[in-house]
């Protein structure tokens, strides 16, 4: 399965970081965060990813055209005929496809953009902000098995995010995004959908997590892969420095590479 990731937000919550790059560019740890979240898949097998930019598009684009620059120590030969030579070449196993799906279109829109990349087949998606200790292939069996569209990872991470109504059996009632309620199971992103998700979408100012998911959620074809293990998102400066202090003091969670 190829990985959507969404990273084209303006990021505004933390703009000290933010109006110099992308959010998913923000380094933890030394690296922008799309990175771990990138290492997370690949640690799972799933290789092929697909990013929709936006904001401060060419930062990443920059970043993916020069990865081998940025994780490998590099000389530069001035003397004789400026030559470069990179040590320790980090490789990935990555085919990494950056789209621009443009600066003020929303997350539905952005997913939309992106489906001549996609094709006809499932596919996983998540946001370029947040990292967990998901078991992301024990998620796709999970979504399989259910037989139906679309799936989500439910989190409980306490206040200030919306909340789910699930059923015992999994099956997501509601979804209701944003609502100021403690508590309660939560999208946590680290999403599959099967490849009918587009037609939920109606074009760039669809927002995913309001008439798409809404309307998958009364149709009943929205599931709940319960995670009750590590899940943080990076929506503040505070959050980065607690992804950074996990990180410095060798217990980050997702770090599972």
């Amino acid at each position: 399965m190829k990985v959507v990731i969404l990273a084209g937000g303006f990021g505004t919550r933390i703009s000290e970081e933010s109006h110099l790059r992308p959010k998913p560019m923000i380094d933890v740890g030394g690296n922008p965060i799309l990175w771990h979240i990138m290492k997370i898949y690949s640690y799972y097998g799933y290789q092929e990813f697909i990013i929709c930019c936006g904001y401060k598009a060419q930062v990443i684009k920059e970043y993916f055209a020069n990865y081998y620059m940025y994780q490998s120590d590099v000389t530069y030969d001035f003397a004789n005929g400026n030559t470069m030579t990179i040590h320790h070449n980090v490789s990935e196993p990555w085919k990494v496809t950056v789209v621009d799906t443009g600066l003020n279109t929303m997350t539905g829109g952005r997913v939309k953009r992106v489906q001549p990349f996609i094709g006809n087949e499932p596919f996983m998606l998540t946001y370029g902000d947040g990292v967990s200790d998901v078991d992301l292939n024990r998620l796709a069996a999970f979504h399989e098995s259910s037989g139906k569209l679309a799936t989500l990872t439910a989190v409980q991470p306490g206040g200030r995010y919306g909340v789910l109504d699930i059923n015992e059996s999994n099956r997501i009632h509601s979804f209701v995004e944003k609502r100021t309620e403690d508590g309660g199971w939560i999208n946590g992103g680290f999403m599959v959908f099967q490849p009918e998700i587009f037609d939920f979408i109606q074009g760039d100012m669809t927002v995913l997590e309001h008439e798409p998911l809404e309307e998958l959620a009364n149709q009943g074809q929205l599931m709940a892969y319960r995670h009750t293990g590590f899940w943080q998102c990076m929506d503040t400066l505070r959050d980065k420095e607690q992804l950074e202090a996990l990180l410095a003091h060798n217990k980050a969670p997702w770090k599972v590479w």
